[in-house]
């Protein structure tokens, strides 16, 4: 019985600093994306394509602050021609909630072409969305700029450029939101399942299907 015990403990102590080093390490790694994270639209490197994250949408089918500030800053980078197209990824898994097609429209409101917005309606997480972005959309082929809140675009960057995607990112952060500090805390999860599905499960996304073309097929 105190031999089993022993071992049960030592298990436990193992783990236990598997799971410390493995927290430590999803934090720190991210660090080194931070140098590819512009505040200024002058800064940003000329680029194929904008990929613009979903982050919800009001029950009346309207952006929430934080993706309207998302798509906002996608149609600087277009207009300023920084990107030729803008690839909006998000939730669209219920027939009433449809992120994207709101984004578009949004998007067409304030003068971006039709032609130039392609949508990608299965962006659950941003795991799937930077999957899909490969093997979906081809990115891999193109150089990307990254759109969304600051806290957000490390883990973007180092979710994309593990899937071979050559990504910068542009901060979208316009306004004071009110779960910042929420967001914040959450991150600390996020960065860590992001460090475990890339660097040990590398799970398919949720759906995948056939290749799109963002460019000219």
């Amino acid at each position: 019985m105190k031999k089993f015990l022993k071992f049960i403990f030592l298990a436990f102590f193992l783990f236990g600093i598997f799971l410390f080093g493995a927290l430590f390490r999803s934090q720190t790694l991210f660090t080194e994306y931070t140098s590819k994270i512009y505040s200024d639209i002058v800064d940003v490197p000329i680029s194929d394509v904008a990929l613009v994250f979903g982050a919800g949408v009001r029950p009346d089918g309207s952006l929430t602050d934080t993706l309207r500030d998302r798509v906002l800053t996608s149609i600087e980078l277009y207009d300023d021609g920084k990107v030729k197209k803008i690839l909006m990824t998000g939730d669209n898994g219920r027939k009433e909630y449809d992120e994207v097609t709101a984004m578009k429209e949004f998007a067409i409101e304030y003068g971006i072409s039709e032609e130039d917005i392609v949508l990608d309606y299965a962006g659950f997480r941003t795991y799937d969305s930077c999957y899909r972005a490969r093997d979906i959309f081809g990115l891999d082929k193109y150089k990307v700029i990254a759109v969304s809140q600051e806290f957000h675009l490390s883990r973007i960057l180092y979710t994309c450029n593990n899937f071979d995607i050559n990504a910068s990112g542009y901060i979208a952060d316009k306004n004071t939101y009110v779960y910042a500090q929420l967001w914040q805390g959450r991150e600390f999860l996020a960065r860590f399942k992001a460090w475990m599905d890339i660097e040990i499960f590398r799970l398919k996304p949720k759906f995948l299907g056939k290749q799109e073309c963002i460019f000219e097929c």
